[in-house]
């Protein structure tokens, strides 16, 4: 990342309002929730082997609204279990947010929940620490390895903490996406170099495939209205950007050659469609997920 720039992560207030309005303008949670509803049953068919009792961690969970759906899917393909379900997140906000959620739904006294602050590198750390033993059913990491240092390491840290047909289950933005395009060009200027900031399902299928790790993977399609982005002082424009280079006060603090560059690059067909007078970005999801068959 060039040294003028900071990166979003160091601030969560900025970070939380430039995700807020990505949700709004993009149909990424919408893209989840239909392979969570068409595809995911059918992937947590084999998990369990037959127990009473199910271990699953969400990492990188956010407010919780995609994991309240994934529990779902999941009682309604094994109505009789209990679910220890241990939820890591950085953010005490979106902690906070999901303990709420929790707090307003319904019929979730079959789950036990396990509020662990901390990022999946501390939480690593944790499990160390207490020699931790339990293993689990299901792991989820849904758009959180940009902020570990070692994809790679950390995939492998949770995969050795399946059980016999446990599930992890990964989604990061697309080696086909829009984003992929961002930072193959300007990942040297915009990426932090003390996290994973631009990696995608590319890179951790070549990692995968490096160790022989057997894994079945999928497309999502999903797309972001950026139209803001192109005019100068727009607000919302501003905070779209921020999140698309995830620097802090992007359009104040880039160069203007780096700030045009930029611009140029997200109004490519490499990474938007024009339509409408709507400038429309490719935010396409990839899934992976890896079985554990011993």
């Amino acid at each position: 990342m060039a040294s003028s720039l900071r990166s979003l992560v160091n601030d969560d207030s900025r970070y939380q309002k430039c995700f807020q309005l990505f949700l709004e303008r993009s149909s990424e949670h919408q893209s989840m929730r239909d392979f969570i509803h068409n595809v995911l049953p059918d992937i947590l068919g084999s998990i369990g082997n037959g127990k009473s009792h199910l271990n699953i961690i969400g990492v990188g969970s956010g407010a919780g609204e995609i994991d309240l759906e994934m529990l779902s899917e999941l009682r309604l393909k094994y109505p009789e279990v209990t679910v220890d379900n241990e939820v890591v997140e950085p953010s005490g906000t979106q902690l906070q947010k999901y303990k709420a959620l929790v707090s307003q739904k319904p019929a979730l006294d079959y789950i036990k929940f396990s509020w662990n602050q901390m990022t999946a590198i501390e939480f690593e750390e944790h499990c160390k620490a207490k020699k931790t033993t339990k293993k689990a059913d299901f792991i989820h990491m849904i758009q959180m390895l940009y902020y570990v240092k070692d994809p790679g390491a950390t995939v492998n840290f949770f995969r050795s903490l399946l059980d016999k047909n446990g599930k992890l289950l990964i989604i990061l933005v697309s080696g086909e996406s829009g984003w992929e395009k961002l930072w193959r060009t300007y990942r040297t200027q915009l990426c932090n170099t003390e996290i994973s900031q631009c990696v995608t399902t590319g890179d951790i299928k070549s990692l995968l495939d490096g160790q022989r790790v057997s894994y079945r993977s999928y497309e999502l399609p999903s797309q972001m209205e950026i139209t803001e982005c192109f005019t100068d002082g727009d607000e919302k424009g501003e905070l779209l950007l921020d999140f698309l280079t995830e620097v802090l006060d992007f359009s104040k603090t880039a160069s203007p050659e780096l700030k045009a560059g930029v611009l140029e690059l997200l109004r490519h067909p490499d990474c938007s469609v024009e339509s409408n007078g709507k400038v429309i970005f490719n935010n396409n999801l990839g899934v992976i997920v890896i079985d554990q068959l011993t």
